[in-house]
């Protein structure tokens, strides 16, 4: 509450002269109002009369330049100079396009909008002045502003609930950490899982406590989970963590690591800013960060965005249209790692090697080791000297010496837009019992149930097998004119396929069913390899263009395709034909994958030949075929030999 020195008001026409009247004017700042209380000996009078609060014109200095928004300025905060008291808050400051040049009209409404939102932060009264990004500080704690606000105030800042803290505070390496991550959108997530604790009859804050626990983390130390690779699912699943646990921010930390430098092209640019004014709610999250004008400038193309700049606004580069909440990004793959407590790999199996090699190198002073979660569906082929699969755990564990008791796998029907858009979706985390069980019960959402499995080279290399014949699944849709009976054919012979090969793997596979079916299901409905599979039977893509596809990430079924194919040739694996009654390559018992090879790695076939391999007159009941896989003995235990040391198929 601010004080200005006392004043006699003059006497009103009609009222009877007072004698030894004192007045105060109290200036309570209540939005554009000035409550004005006169007391006297005979009474008191309550008046609301208009003020207009001027703004102190910037002072140039000499500081390096304070970013501001997407603009640059040099000034000073009006306190600094002596010319009057802090701000409690900061709010969008309207001399901010004093300094810019002249825009289009598209920019100028921008600017237009934001001067207009003119929202300020939450009701978060600093206990000291804390240096900003912004070039601005926090009102001092002996400050008036500081002091606690007024029923009347209290009241505002309930009204204005759904805004963010505009404080930041600046970190080593010029990152800035937002007091508040996530806008109004992102509060009844936050809201909704600590009130029913993820639907499993413990709270938030109960689940994250035991697994704290477990781990044996000290007070006042945060649990650090971190994303490492910013692909569509994996985006998610670190967004999942913020929404649900980010607002425990002295108990929980939740990062993201992407390569730096990958910058946005114009269309796409385009295409966002279309997505931002689309959403009414992403538009005032960003008006509130100071961070929509970069957009406004991407779109004109006079500004180049990058992929983890706009990450850390919530848009994942293969994802647009589906916005997140705003994520900590860290693009030092030491500095996001070296201390982390749980590592999501959300990166494709063809970069699990070599960004875990590194890793390795960073963990090996550490005593403890972490726990590592893979959402990686793939697999490799290792030929020498015997032939044998590696899947994404064994990578890892590999690559970075952590026993594969602290490395699990989790997959399921999951189509990362739609999990984050709270469709109901189930998952499965597979691997030891040490930590599987607590995982799954700190992963479980109302929306998104994780069961426990211990099966985990099933779950691994069915993962990397639907991907595979996803491919398929869409050249038969694109080609048949999207035929249910022909895609329901096709289902069937695959997964006859699938079956055939965990075998080869697994004395007693899984069953193909739950989430393992249903993961196989909806990739070859939805998934990008099932798109894949459609452009390139309508001739909208080529196999010239790679399996690195601009907007959808790596379509990692090809190289599983190529693996699997190398591995199933190999006459060293040979098994028993039961029609030529001669010893064969387990390859030869499954038409499609040869059909695909042929198609996508070897070229030698049009697309459409697929829908020849479905249609072969000798092709054999997939009943026929999951029996001779379960009556025979097709297990091959030297097909998970331990990969030591071994190279790359």
């Amino acid at each position: 509450m601010r004080h200005r020195p006392s004043k006699q008001r003059p006497p009103e026409p009609d009222a009877a002269p007072r004698c030894h009247a004192t007045t105060r004017e109290i200036l309570i700042p209540i939005r554009h109002a000035t409550v004005t209380v006169t007391s006297a000996n005979t009474g008191f009078r309550f008046a609301i009369e208009p003020v207009v609060s001027p703004q102190p014109r910037p002072i140039l200095s000499t500081n390096p330049p304070c970013h501001l928004g997407s603009h640059r300025a040099l000034f000073l905060p009006p306190y600094r100079t002596g010319r009057g008291p802090p701000p409690p808050r900061f709010p969008f400051h309207p001399t901010l396009f004093a300094f810019a040049s002249p825009r289009s009209r598209v920019a100028t409404r921008a600017a237009e909008a934001q001067q207009a939102a003119n929202v300020p932060g939450r009701c978060r009264q600093p206990t000291q002045a804390k240096p900003s990004r912004l070039g601005l500080s926090g009102p001092p704690a002996d400050s008036d502003s500081a002091a606690k606000p007024t029923s009347s105030h209290q009241k505002l800042a309930d009204d204005s609930s759904d805004r963010v803290t505009c404080w930041a505070t600046t970190r080593e390496g010029g990152e800035v950490e937002e007091g508040a991550m996530g806008g109004a959108e992102d509060a009844p997530r936050a809201a909704a899982a600590a009130a029913n604790g993820h639907g499993n009859g413990a709270t938030v804050e109960e689940k994250l406590n035991e697994l704290r626990r477990l781990l044996g983390k000290a007070e006042g130390d945060p649990l650090r989970i971190v994303g490492v690779g910013a692909g569509a699912w994996g985006s998610v699943f670190c967004a999942l963590m913020q929404d649900a646990y980010g607002h425990l921010r002295d108990k929980v930390q939740v990062r993201i690591w992407r390569r730096p430098g990958r910058a946005v092209d114009r269309a796409t640019a385009e295409h966002l800013f279309e997505v931002i004014n689309a959403r009414e709610d992403v538009l005032r999250r960003l008006i509130r960060r100071c961070a929509y004008l970069k957009y406004v400038e991407g779109r004109l193309g006079d500004r180049t965005l990058y992929a983890d700049e706009i990450l850390r606004d919530g848009f994942c580069l293969n994802m647009i249209d589906t916005p997140l909440c705003p994520l900590k990004v860290v693009t030092n793959l030491q500095e996001a790692v070296w201390d982390a407590d749980i590592v999501i790999n959300g990166l494709p199996s063809t970069d699990t090697r070599e960004v875990f090699g590194e890793i390795g190198r960073y963990w090996k002073e550490r005593i403890t080791a972490p726990i590592i979660l893979s959402l990686a569906k793939g697999i490799e082929a290792s030929l020498d000297p015997l032939p044998r699969i590696i899947t994404p755990t064994q990578m890892i564990s590999n690559a970075t010496g952590v026993p594969l008791e602290n490395i699990l796998y989790l997959g399921g029907p999951n189509i990362a837009s739609e999990i984050y858009n709270k469709e109901y979706a189930n998952a499965r985390i597979c691997g030891a019992d040490k930590w599987r069980k607590p995982l799954a019960k700190f992963l479980r959402q109302p929306h998104f149930i994780v069961w426990d499995n211990s099966d985990l080279i099933t779950h691994e290399v069915m993962g990397g097998l639907k991907n595979v014949y996803a491919i398929g699944a869409g050249m038969v849709a694109a080609l048949t004119n999207e035929s249910a009976t022909s895609k329901s054919v096709y289902f069937a012979l695959c997964t006859s396929e699938m079956i055939y090969i965990t075998h080869l793997l697994e004395e007693e596979p899984e069953k193909l069913a739950g989430p393992l079916l249903a993961d196989t299901y909806v990739t070859l409905l939805k998934g990008r390899n099932a798109w894949y599979g459609q452009k390139l039977a309508k001739g909208e893509l080529t196999l010239e263009m790679g399996d690195s596809i601009k907007g959808k990430g790596t379509i990692q079924g090809v190289s599983a395709v190529d693996a699997f194919y190398e591995l199933l040739s190999q006459d060293s694996l040979s098994v028993m034909h039961p029609e030529a009654n001669r010893s064969v390559a387990p390859v030869e018992m499954c038409p499609i994958l040869k059909a695909l090879y042929k198609i996508l790695i070897k070229r030698e076939l049009p697309p459409d030949s697929i829908l020849q391999a479905i249609r072969d007159e000798t092709m054999y009941d997939p009943r026929e075929r999951i029996e001779m896989a379960q009556g025979h003995s097709l297990y091959r235990p030297s097909l998970l030999g331990q990969p030591k040391g071994d190279a790359k198929a």
